[in-house]
């Protein structure tokens, strides 16, 4: 099929099919015109491709382990393969699909950290200018998301943003 065929297939823009051939991720065959050709297997790889970075791994993630993507992520109806051979890799046990989403996992952790300190401390700040009680982040459902203060009578938004009284926040 050709490179239209097999976007729409995955899901995906002829574009975004170039960009994963461009990264790596995928090897078309040329046609004798010169055009691309893609099989069920490339559509297969597409898809797989398309789900892990819609969960949240990037490009170079999925490059890292692209020699065993077709193996750990089977197509619909074929059993996963026995996975990476431990065998072919540096050290016994490594397996690239794990390290990398490891390290991605972790790295979310720490983000996920740093946005609740700020949000601590913006909830914090806004506490202490206008004297309200804002959510507890393990309240009910959405109470996480922080009210807008009321404004003070006569008070601008711009006002409220100069007021050389209110905490900086970081």
């Amino acid at each position: 099929m050709r490179i239209g065929d097999a976007a729409a297939s995955a899901g995906l823009t002829p574009r975004a099919l170039r960009y994963y051939e461009q990264e790596g991720l995928l090897r078309a065959r040329r046609m004798s015109s010169g055009h691309r050709e893609y099989g069920p297997e490339d559509v297969h790889r597409l898809r797989a491709v398309r789900r892990l970075l819609e969960a949240g791994l990037t490009i170079s993630d999925v490059k890292a382990f692209v020699d065993v993507l077709d193996m750990v992520f089977p197509a619909d109806g074929e059993a996963a393969g026995p996975g990476p051979d431990p065998g072919s890799y540096d050290r016994p046990g490594h397996c690239p699909v794990a390290e990398v989403t490891a390290r991605r996992l972790a790295a979310l952790d720490e983000r996920i950290e740093g946005l609740d300190e700020v949000r601590s401390r913006l909830a914090d700040a806004l506490a202490h200018r206008f004297g309200e009680v804002f959510p507890d982040r393990s309240a009910a459902p959405g109470a996480d998301r922080v009210a807008r203060p009321a404004a003070r009578p006569g008070a601008t938004r711009r006002s409220l943003r100069t007021d050389s009284s209110t905490p900086t926040v970081g």
